[in-house]
């Protein structure tokens, strides 16, 4: 990934949490309600694990580690 200052990654980052969510309420109305259409399900839930390594990659170029 290349270099992103601190304010662009925060926004971005939020960006990123925000759709992961707004893609879990759909998984989770699309699943309460039939019939499911379990294809859309799939694809939906492969682009939130997109999502979720996105974030995890973003979190760790803004927050360093600490080490104890």
């Amino acid at each position: 990934m290349h270099e992103i200052s601190q304010k662009e990654g925060q926004k971005r980052l939020a960006e990123l949490q925000l759709e992961h969510r707004a893609l879990n309420d759909v998984i989770v109305w699309l699943t309460e309600h039939r019939p499911v259409n379990q294809l859309q399900i799939q694809r939906l839930k492969k682009r939130q694990l997109t999502l979720k390594d996105k974030i995890t990659c973003l979190e760790r170029l803004l927050i360093p580690d600490i080490i104890a």
